[in-house]
C-alpha cells in the first residue's frame, strides 16, 4: 500500500473510531508490562469549538517502534469538565498505527468557547496522564489573553527549570518558536547526554523526541495548557536553508530524505492541526490561531523555503556574495503572500507573527563596518524590507513579532524598512531566550553594550534562560521576560528581568521595569 492510500484510510479509521456506536468495544484488556505512556499528553491549536489532543505510545522508547508489538492499537479518549472524569463532554475511540509512530491526533469537536477541559487517554489497562486543553473566545469576543513563549531547548547543554515555572503560571496558552529538539550526537561532559549519534533517519528521530518528551518539566507543561508549535532548523540540521544542509557533502536528495524523516517525526509528536502531505518532506506547518477579535497569530516556517545564507552562513561585513540579491526569499513566494493577505484582512485589534529568528537588524561591529548575521532576517535584507512594507502597510501599530532561536532575549522596535534611518517604527519584536540551549548564560551578551549605540531600535538584551510572559489586552499589550540564573544544576528560582509595555495604534515600546 502507499502511503497516500494508507494516510486516506487511516483517516477512516480515526473518524470510524471517534464516532463508534455502543457495540463497537476496545479489545479485551490488554495488560502492560510497562506504561505506554512515557511521553505524557499535550493539547494544541486551539479553536472556538475544538482543540487537538495528542499523545504516542512508547512503552519502551528507545527499542525498535518504542517498544509496542507492529500491530495497530486501539485507543480510547475522554474529554471531560472536571478532573476526575464525572462530567464527560466528549469520547471515543482512535488508532495507534505503526507507520505514524503509535501516535495520536483527535481533533476534539463539539466544545463551548472560552472554556477549560481535561481530557485523558486509555488503551488495554494503561491509562494516560491527564492533561487540561482550553479553547479559545468565540469571534467577536475580546477576552484578555496570557500567554508565553519558548524556544531552543537543548536537552544536554541544560536542565529544563524553565518549565517547571512556567506550570505555576497562570497561562491560556503556550507559543514555542522551535528547536525542540537538537538533532546532535551524544557527547561527554555535559549536563545530560543524548541517546544514540547524529539523527538522520525516523526512527533516530523518534528516538529523540521520546527522550526529550520524557523530562518530567517538559510533560508537566503540555499538560498545564495547549501549545502552538512550529520548527525551526534543529528539528532537522542546524541552520538548513530548503534542501541545502550544514553538511556540504550531503546531496539534495539525501538532504531531502532526511527533511522527510524530521517532518513525519515532528508531526507524529506535536499536537497540530496542518494539511496531510502528498509528501512528508513537503509538509506545510503556516496556519492562525485566532484568540475572539483581540489576537490573531500567524505562524510561519522560516527553513523550509528559504534561499541558502549568504556568504558562507556566518556573521560577516556586509555587502558581501549574493547578501544584497533583491531574488533572494527567506518565507518563500507563496507564504509570503499567504501572511500579507492575512494581515490585509484580519480585523483583530493585534497581529502576532509567531516565527524563528530575529528580524530587526543587529551591526555587530563597532564604528562604521556593518557585520551581520547571514541566518537571521538580516541576511535576507530585501525579503525583510518587503515584509516590513507590508505590515506598515497593512497592520501598522497592531503588530507584535515573537522570536526564539538565538538564546538571548531582546527587544527591538521594527521599522517599515532599515534602509534608512528614518523609517517609521511600526511594531515591537519581542525575541526570547532558550529554556536550556547555552548553558546559564549571563545577564548582557559579550559585546552587546558596546554595539548597541550602531543599534538604536535596539532597546534591551539579556542572556539568561527563562521564557516570556504575555498578557494581550485590547489597547495594551504586556511583556515579562522570566529567567532563571542556572540550568546546569537544579532548583534555580524564577525571576522578572525586565517588564515592557505597547499600546495599540501607538508604534514604539515602553520599559516599565
Amino acid at each position: 500500500m502507499d502511503r497516500r492510500s494508507f494516510l486516506t484510510d487511516l483517516s477512516r479509521y480515526a473518524v470510524l473510531f471517534s464516532v463508534a456506536p455502543d457495540r463497537w468495544r476496545l479489545p479485551l484488556r490488554t495488560p502492560w508490562a510497562d506504561d505506554p505512556f512515557t511521553l505524557g499528553v499535550a493539547s494544541g491549536d486551539p479553536l472556538s469549538d475544538r482543540c487537538v489532543i495528542w499523545t504516542r505510545l512508547a512503552p519502551a522508547p528507545f527499542e525498535a517502534m518504542g517498544g509496542m508489538s507492529g500491530n495497530r492499537t486501539t485507543i480510547g479518549w475522554e474529554v471531560a469538565h472536571d478532573e476526575a472524569f464525572e462530567r464527560i463532554v466528549r469520547s471515543g475511540r482512535t488508532i495507534a498505527a505503526p507507520e505514524l509512530g503509535y501516535s495520536v491526533h483527535v481533533d476534539v469537536e463539539g466544545l463551548d468557547p472560552d472554556r477549560w477541559y481535561f481530557y485523558r487517554f486509555t488503551t488495554g489497562d494503561g491509562a494516560s496522564p491527564v492533561g487540561r486543553l482550553r479553547t479559545t473566545p468565540a469571534p467577536g469576543a475580546d477576552t484578555p489573553l496570557d500567554f508565553a513563549v519558548c524556544s531552543c531547548q537543548n536537552y544536554e547543554q541544560g536542565l529544563f527549570t524553565a518549565y517547571e515555572h512556567l506550570v505555576g503560571e497562570s497561562l491560556d496558552l503556550v507559543t514555542h518558536l522551535g528547536d525542540y529538539i537538537y538533532e546532535y550526537a551524544g557527547a561527554d561532559g555535559r549536563v545530560r547526554k543524548h541517546h544514540g549519534f547524529e539523527i538522520v533517519m525516523l526512527d533516530d528521530y523518534r528516538a529523540r523526541y521520546a527522550q526529550y518528551k520524557m523530562d518530567p518539566a517538559l510533560k508537566a507543561a503540555h499538560a498545564h495548557c495547549p501549545w502552538v508549535v512550529t520548527w525551526d532548523d534543529h528539528e532537522v540540521d542546524n541552520n538548513y536553508a530548503g534542501l541545502v544542509g550544514e553538511n556540504t557533502f550531503e546531496s539534495v536528495e539525501q538532504m531531502r530524505r532526511r527533511r522527510e524523516a524530521a517532518y513525519q517525526a515532528w508531526w507524529e509528536n506535536q499536537p497540530v492541526r496542518v494539511p496531510r502531505p502528498e509528501a512528508w518532506a513537503d509538509l506545510t506547518i503556516r496556519r492562525t490561531t485566532g484568540w475572539g477579535s483581540l489576537a490573531t497569530f500567524h505562524t510561519l516556517d522560516t527553513r523550509q523555503y528559504r534561499s541558502d545564507q549568504a556568504c558562507g552562513d556566518g556573521s560577516d561585513p556586509v555587502p558581501c556574495g549574493t547578501w544584497d540579491d533583491p531574488s533572494r526569499t527567506l518565507l518563500g513566494r507563496e507564504q509570503e503572500q499567504w501572511l500579507l493577505n492575512g494581515l490585509q484582512s484580519d480585523s483583530a485589534r493585534w497581529q502576532v507573527l509567531a516565527q524563528q529568528i530575529m528580524m530587526a537588524p543587529y551591526d555587530r561591529a563597532v564604528g562604521d563596518e556593518v557585520v551581520t548575521s547571514m541566518d537571521q532576517w538580516s541576511g535576507y535584507p530585501h525579503a525583510r524590507d518587503h515584509l516590513l512594507r507590508g505590515i506598515a502597510d497593512r497592520a501598522p501599530g497592531r503588530t507584535i513579532v515573537l522570536t526564539g532561536d538565538i538564546h538571548s532575549n531582546w527587544v527591538n522596535d521594527l521599522q517599515a524598512g532599515y534602509d534608512r534611518p528614518d523609517r517609521p517604527v511600526i511594531g515591537t519584536e519581542f525575541v526570547g531566550t532558550s529554556i536550556s540551549s547555552g548553558g546559564d548564560g549571563q545577564e548582557m551578551g559579550g559585546g552587546v553594550e558596546q554595539a548597541m549605540s550602531d543599534n538604536p531600535h535596539l532597546h534591551w538584551q539579556n542572556s539568561r534562560r527563562g521564557y516570556v510572559r504575555c498578557r494581550v489586552e485590547p489597547e495594551v499589550w504586556t511583556t515579562d521576560y522570566r529567567t532563571v540564573d542556572q540550568v546546569s544544576r537544579p532548583g534555580a528560582a524564577i525571576k522578572t528581568a525586565s517588564s515592557w509595555r505597547v499600546e495599540r495604534e501607538r508604534p514604539g515600546v515602553e520599559r516599565t521595569g
